[in-house]
This record gives C-alpha cells, structure tokens and sequence, in this order.
C-alpha cells in the first residue's frame, strides 16, 4: 500500500522508489446518479512556459501515445464502471521529452454542458501511481471535494525535481470542458 496523499501534497516519486522508471498511473471514479457518465483522461505534456509544446504532447482518447512515445494511454472507458482503475496511462519517465517539465492530468466530463452532467455526479474519484516492475502502488489521492457544476478537474501532475520526478496531489475545477483546456495549454 502506498502513501495516501492530501490535496497540495507532493511526494518525491525517485526518492521514494530506488531505480523507478516505468510507472502507471491509474484513475478510478463512479457515477452516483443513474445517468452515465464517460469521463476521460488526458495528459498535457507542459513545458517550462506551461504550455504544450507541440500536438503530439497532448494525450488523450484520440491520441494515445505521445510523440516521444514515453507516455501510452490504455484506451477510454466509457461508462466508469467497475472495481479498480477506469483508465490508465503508461509512462516511461527516462523517455519523457526533455522539453517537458510536467504532466498533467486532467479528467473531464465528455458532452457534459449538453447532457447537464457535472463532477457532483460523482463520487470515490481518486488517482494513484504505482510502479509498473512490481505493480506495487506509491502513492495515491482521493478526491474529497465535490465539485457540484464542474465538468473538469485537474487532479494530479507528476513534474521534474532536478533528475528527479516528483508527484503532486492536486483537485482544480474547471469549466468549459476538454476544448477550454486545451485553449489555456496551448
């Protein structure tokens, strides 16, 4: 069992783990009205001017793999049901362009404004990292707050310390969906 982290909160991942390069990070939610609820998962691969340095830096359902290849979306799971992981994202870290600083991952409510969905819908959301060698997890951030009339939340990042690599708890709403996102990183 890993370390369950607050909000803000940052581990050292390198520190934590001699010899850590490959990782999964893994992120599970499930829908408490009786309406479905896709939601998805994407990692925006920021530069050091947070922003995404070219198209293929951004990871999401249309786009599983990034254009340095260290980081391999799992694939979209429509319907969050199920124990575990809803979906799931590969990263080799000694692979990561070295233009990135961070990644950051953000779940969004697809179609959310025209089907009046919102993150209050939700509940148990949570994100987690674990070693890819041993699939022993490392750290993991449940998502507390509710977020009632956001179809987005940024809630982690994993980010460079020096050589190392670093993991940050995070939960920022957001509004607008996928597309404003995309606008503020681009």
């Amino acid at each position: 069992m890993g370390i369950n982290l607050q909000k803000n909160q940052s581990i050292n991942l390198t520190k934590e783990v001699d010899g850590l390069n490959q990782i999964f990070v893994g992120l599970g939610w499930d829908v408490n009205s009786e309406q479905t609820i896709d939601c998805d998962v994407s990692v925006f691969m920021l530069n050091a001017n947070h922003k995404i340095p070219t198209e293929g830096h951004f990871v999401f359902f249309n786009n599983l793999t990034s254009e340095c290849g260290s980081v391999q979306h799992q694939g979209d799971n429509l319907t969050g049901e199920g124990e575990g992981d809803d979906e799931s994202i590969f990263i080799n870290l000694s692979e990561v362009d070295s233009r990135v600083e961070q990644l950051l991952f953000v779940v969004t409510i697809h179609d959310a404004e025209s089907k009046g969905l919102h993150f209050g819908m939700l509940e148990n959301a949570f994100i987690r990292v674990y070693n890819q060698d041993n699939n022993n997890e490392v750290c993991m951030y449940r998502l507390e707050e509710d977020f009632d009339g956001y179809d987005s939340v940024q809630i982690g990042r994993l980010y460079r310390d020096g050589s190392a690599w670093a993991f940050e708890a995070m939960s920022s709403p957001f509004g607008g969906g996928l597309g404003a996102l995309v606008e503020l990183y681009t």
